[in-house]
This record gives structure tokens, C-alpha cells and sequence, in this order.
């Protein structure tokens, strides 16, 4: 049998890293914000606050601002989720793509956005859709992956080593939590947690 250490840190626990979580979660309110002062800054007049007085260049800053609060916000999902490294690289590749996007409308906006011999709205539009797609897809995947540790029914579920096979075992969140402590030393013994979870496999 594996180490119990090991048995109790499965691979759906990864990323848990509470620096990660924070740094995800602070990300997704900064891309909620800037969305919502993209709203604001074309709805309201705090462009003329802001110094955004020029023609077009409230919803330029707006455009800008939400075009870079989704990202963030889809972002921030794998980095809060326990998520794979692929999960992780696509959500990545479609918030560059994103930017791309973002990019593109700095250059066209305004004056060659749908006016001009050259416009470049439908190239802004579509390299943006396509990033958000991608990466909402991975985000999407990410999330249906996720196991949570408890069941619906209010047990845990460990994934132990035995006899080379892997295998199953539930037990309650009182079960889990004496475990824990016995695992890290703070009240009972490994070996009589070892014994127990053994005889529970061989029922």
C-alpha cells in the first residue's frame, strides 16, 4: 500500500497552493472591475473624470478596459481550480489571443475600424470571439473536471494503492478528518489508519 501521505493527496488537490488562490482570485476581481469601469466610462461621465475628452476616446478606453477584464476574469478560474497543465496552457493561448484582438482595435479604433481603405473591425472581432471561445472552452473543461471532496451525499472518497490495484474507499468527513490528524501526527497512529482503511478493502 502506498503511503497514506501520498493516498490522501490526490492529483484533483493540485494547484491548491494558497499564493495561487489568492493571485487567481485578486486577478478575477481586477478583469470584474475593469469590465465594470468599461461600462461605466461610456455610460456615465466619468470619461471627463478620467481625462477621456477626445472624440472616441471614452470608448476606446472602455473597449480596452473590457476587452482585457474578460481574460482576466477566465483566467483566474485556472488558477483558482485545481486544473491541468493543459487546461492552463489553453485558457493561456486564448487570452493571447485575446489580446491580439485588443491590439488590433488600438491600431483600427477609430478611424479604421469600419471607415478607411483598410478596416479592421472584422479582424479585431474575429481574433477576440475566437480567443474568448478557447478559452472559455478550457475554463469549461476545467470546471467539469473538478471533483469536489466531498459527494452529494456527505462522504469522501480516497483513492488508495492496494496490491497494484487502485481502488475506492469512502468514508465520512468525522473518518476523514481523524485520518488527517493521524497522517500529520496530531492524534492517533498511521499504522492503525493503515490497517483500518486495509480491512475496509478487503470487504
Amino acid at each position: 500500500m502506498e503511503n497514506l501521505g501520498d493516498a490522501y493527496t490526490s492529483r484533483r488537490w493540485e494547484g491548491r497552493d494558497p499564493r495561487r488562490v489568492v493571485a487567481g482570485a485578486t486577478l478575477g476581481v481586477l478583469g470584474a472591475l475593469a469590465v465594470v469601469a468599461a461600462i461605466l466610462l461610456v455610460t456615465t461621465p466619468l470619461s471627463a473624470f478620467l481625462g477621456a475628452t477626445a472624440p472616441h476616446a471614452a470608448e476606446k478606453l472602455g473597449g480596452t478596459l473590457g476587452g482585457l477584464g474578460i481574460p482576466a476574469m477566465l483566467l483566474s478560474v485556472v488558477a483558482v481550480l485545481p486544473s491541468s497543465r493543459r487546461e492552463q496552457v489553453g485558457v493561456g493561448a486564448g487570452a493571447a489571443l485575446c489580446l491580439v484582438g485588443i491590439v488590433l482595435f488600438q491600431v483600427a479604433y477609430p478611424y479604421n475600424w469600419t471607415v478607411g481603405g483598410q478596416t479592421f473591425a472584422f479582424e479585431t472581432t474575429m481574433a477576440y470571439f475566437l480567443g474568448s471561445c478557447v478559452a472559455f472552452w478550457f475554463v469549461f473543461t476545467a470546471m467539469a473536471s473538478f471533483r469536489r471532496r466531498n459527494d452529494p451525499h456527505g462522504t469522501v472518497k480516497l483513492e488508495i494503492a492496494h496490491k497494484g490495484e487502485t481502488k475506492t474507499v469512502q468514508v465520512s468527513p468525522e473518518e476523514y478528518r481523524r485520518y488527517t490528524r493521524a497522517v500529520r501526527g496530531d492524534g492517533g497512529t498511521t499504522d492503525q489508519v493503515v490497517r483500518e482503511l486495509e480491512s475496509r478493502l478487503e470487504d
